[in-house]
């Protein structure tokens, strides 16, 4: 099975990476595999760009990534044969971005914290050691995951009333808010699933057949991506309730959590031990 026939699309936190623990390591036997085969594995998650790239290098992973839930997507030199259309050429990378810089969304949050004083924090007011506590991530990554370029994570102190009507107002001031594992991601009218369109479409102009796309993902945020997918795969989450995704066929759930879960599936989907 060549690359341009099949390509693996996934969420990280909670899906490829233990929600608590973040390893892989339940994941290596199927990673293995897909490489052998020449399947991507596509990291399509809420992680910075910063944090992406170390990571994928942690993983094993040389293929392309998108980054901040759907904002851009990155593509290595040399994966596709020709420039993808509309990319930008940024640190070594085929760059095309989706929605406006943090810059925009922080002036948003500025304008409606008056509304909700005291019920929400943010990445770009919060010290790293704040962030490592809200995260678990070492000080080391969560530098790197404080390093946003599209969007901003929000911390709710609130309850679930006042949440709702504090994404009622930042929808009606022009931002698409996404409800991660931990935190509402602001951003624009982008999505992980938009992101994944664009990179199916960028490998199927390099070759006559356009490739089957297969996503997993636990979380609200991976919603728009599941129905984007040829094929879905809902891992199961022990931290909350599985995300409700709008798609008639070809839509599966794993019994195991997290990275097992992940390769209990794609060995399933992909006979990967054959």
């Amino acid at each position: 099975m060549s690359s341009t026939d099949t390509l693996v699309f996934t969420d990280m936190d909670g899906t490829l990476l233990d929600h608590h623990t973040y390893s892989f390591d339940a994941a290596k036997p199927a990673l293995a595999s897909l490489k052998q085969k020449n399947i991507p594995v596509i990291p399509c998650t809420s992680k910075t760009y910063a944090e992406m790239v170390e990571l994928r290098d942690y993983i094993g992973l040389t293929g392309p990534f998108i980054v901040e839930n759907g904002a851009a997507a990155f593509v290595p030199h040399g994966v596709l044969s020709q420039k993808p259309v509309g990319a930008i050429w940024q640190d070594g990378f085929w760059c095309q971005s989706f929605t406006s810089p943090k810059a925009h969304w922080l002036k948003l949050l500025e304008m409606i914290k008056p509304e909700f004083e005291g019920e929400f924090t943010h990445f770009s007011e919060m010290s790293i050691d704040d962030i490592v506590q809200a995260t678990g991530l070492d000080e080391a990554s969560a530098s790197r995951a404080a390093q946003r370029q599209y969007g901003e994570p929000v911390m709710w102190l609130g309850d679930e009333h006042r949440k709702s009507e504090f994404l009622r107002a930042v929808k009606a001031r022009g931002a698409q808010p996404l409800e991660g594992g931990r935190f509402i991601h602001i951003s624009g009218d982008c999505d992980k699933g938009a992101a994944l369109r664009w990179l199916v479409q960028a490998f199927g102009r390099q070759s006559e057949k356009t490739p089957r796309a297969i996503a997993l993902g636990d979380g609200k945020n991976d919603i728009a991506m599941l129905e984007a997918a040829d094929i879905a795969v809902i891992i199961k989450s022990l931290n909350h309730p599985p995300p409700t995704v709008k798609k008639e066929e070809a839509l599966y759930t794993s019994t195991l959590p997290g990275p097992e879960g992940w390769t209990e599936m794609l060995t399933k989907l992909l006979s990967l031990q054959n």
